[in-house]
This record gives C-alpha cells, structure tokens and sequence, in this order.
C-alpha cells in the first residue's frame, strides 16, 4: 500500500543492496537501510509468528532506535508477546495483529526467512527491509540485511544503532541482552565468539540487568509449561545417538498449556549424555506437527528443516509438517539418523 507520505525511499528503491549480475558494487546493506529510516517518517516493525526472545527483543530495540530517529514505529506480532518478554520495557506497545492495510513508508521484517514468516496478511503491499541471522535467510525485500554470523538479530539492531550516531538506553539495553541470551540458549549455542560476550558486556554497561533478565527468561516458567515438560519427558525416545519426544494436543489441553510453553523442551532430550541430534514435536489443533530440531552441532538441522519448508540455524531449526504424530515421527527420524556423522561426538 502506497504511504500517505511523499516518498522518500526512490533512491534506495533504484539501487540494490546487493549486484543483480551486473558491475557496480553491492551497496553496504546497513548504510542502505540508515538511508530508508532517515528518508522515511512510518514504519512498520515485525518479527516472525510465535515470537521468541530474538523476536521481541530486537522488534522494541529496533522501534526505539526509530523514535530516536525522530520516525513513528508501530511494533506488530501475530501472536501473544511470551509471559517471558512481557516485562520488557515497551512489550505493552506491542500490537497484536492478522492483517495490515495502513499507510507505512516500510515494513522491516526481523528474522524472518520470508514474509510469510510473520504470518500477518497485507505485507507484500509495502516496501520490505529484511534483516536476518537464520542460516536459512535468503534476499526477498527490496533491502536484505543478512548476516549469518550473528549471534542474534539484536547483534544486528545494535550495529544499526551505533551506526545511526543514536544512544543505547538502558531500556534498549535490556532487550537487546534478552536477544543474546535467549538465542544463544544462555550463551551455549555455536554462535557464541569473544565479540558476544563484549557485546554483553557493553549492554550491561549501558543499563541491561543482566541477573533480573536470566531470572524473568529462565526462571520464572508458569506450573502450566512445567506440567507440559513432564508430559513431554514421559514419552522421551532415544536410538543411539538421537533423542526425540512429544507432546498431543490432548497433552496441550490437559496441560491448560499455551504455545508458549513448548519453547525450549526440545533442549531437555539435546541436554543428555551421547546425543548428537534431538527432536520435540507438538501436535497442534489443526492436526499439524509442530518440529524443534537441535544438535551438537556437527548436524546441519536448517538443512534437515528446510527440506521440509522450515529453516533457522545450524544448531537450531524448526519446521511445520503434517500430522498425527506417529506419521510426522516416522519421517523426521530417518532424515535425522540420517544425517549424523559417522564415529563419536
């Protein structure tokens, strides 16, 4: 949809972040987007369906740095904000919504593989900035950002907002820890280098309480998510070196669980003694399957996702196939065993 603005945006329309096979240059894909968000006065921010702490994070940083800027941001997701996040500062600014019609200069898509990710009709109307860290990100917008490298795409946010001369609030600072160390799963994860824990360092400096954002992430789970992980541990399956298990929707129901209350479960089968790839499906209403895959990282899991349409990283991935159960079981594992490297881990 047209903005109801004069457009600013002709310059960075006409020329690509990236070259098209022809001889000029790539652009640097963050000064590209500086010039979008300079010429620009509304936009739309948003993050992938069933948000998680990179998600939500890095959508209130990134709409921060926006009002810095001088620009209206309006923070969307297509699905509840996680009991987790939602003490953030700005989480409540957070809309919830299916469709978008309104008038924006750009929709900035974060972490997500395509605009499907969002799960929010309307999106394709709009110019798209894509800004991405999944192993599975590929250039679809008008502007690509990806950098697969990054620890999260608060990295990634921080980097635009030092770039754009803005300050790093302690508010600011506080989500863009809570990226960190929610997509590092506590700085465990393969992605973690010495650059990580100086960011760290740089964003509790800033204002970020790095002891009450791990207590809020990771211990302050509602009795409905421990009840689902017990379901989950009862059907816990492990051959050779790879563990999987599951949960019903019955399980969801008897549970009073929320979406929300799957995440991370996956880590509970990844966690134990000789496993290299672990597997979590969740069985939703609609009678689809819901995957979490994980590994050691020694399995590429965004391969093994993406050829059942999903993605993410390397180490973490997820992906939606059909149901029941029993059927989305028989035809993850064998491409999990699979692609496990021969001898020990």
């Amino acid at each position: 949809m047209a903005s109801g603005y004069p457009n600013p945006l002709e310059t960075a329309k006409a020329e690509e972040c990236r070259p098209n096979g022809g001889n000029a240059p790539a652009r640097d894909p963050l000064e590209a987007i500086l010039e979008v968000l300079r010429g620009g006065k509304r936009f739309l921010v948003c993050s992938h369906a069933r948000p998680d702490g990179d998600a939500v994070g890095s959508t209130l940083a990134l709409s921060m740095l926006l009002e810095q800027m001088g620009k209206q941001a309006v923070a969307v997701v297509a699905d509840l904000v996680p009991s987790s996040y939602r003490r953030l500062p700005g989480a409540e600014r957070i809309r919830l919504i299916q469709r978008v019609s309104e008038p924006f200069d750009a929709v900035i898509l974060l972490e997500c593989d395509g605009p499907e990710r969002a799960e929010i009709e309307g999106l394709e109307a709009y110019f798209q900035i894509n800004i991405d860290h999944h192993y599975s990100g590929r250039d679809y917008a008008q502007l690509n950002w990806i950098d697969k490298d990054a620890a999260s795409v608060g990295e990634m946010v921080y980097r635009l907002v030092k770039a754009a001369g803005a300050r790093v609030t302690p508010e600011m600072a506080a989500c863009l820890y809570t990226t960190l160390l929610t997509d590092t799963g506590g700085f465990r994860y393969g992605s973690v280098t010495a650059g990580t824990f100086e960011l760290a360092r740089e964003l509790v400096e800033a204002g970020a309480d790095a002891v009450r954002i791990a207590e809020e992430v990771c211990f302050s789970a509602p009795m409905s998510k421990m009840l689902l992980l017990g379901a989950a541990l009862k059907n816990l399956k492990r051959e050779g070196r790879v563990a999987w298990l599951s949960v019903s929707h019955q399980d969801m129901i008897r549970c009073c669980a929320a979406t929300e209350d799957s995440e991370g479960i996956v880590n509970y089968a990844a966690g134990m003694e000789g496993i290299e790839a672990a597997v979590f499906l969740r069985e939703t209403a609609e009678g689809l399957v819901r995957v979490s895959i994980r590994s050691k990282g020694r399995v590429n899991v965004a391969q093994l996702a993406g050829r059942m349409g999903g993605g993410g990283h390397k180490s973490a991935a997820g992906c939606t196939v059909p149901g029941p159960l029993a059927r989305a079981i028989e035809e993850i594992l064998p491409m999990v065993k699979a692609a496990l490297p021969a001898g020990p881990i």
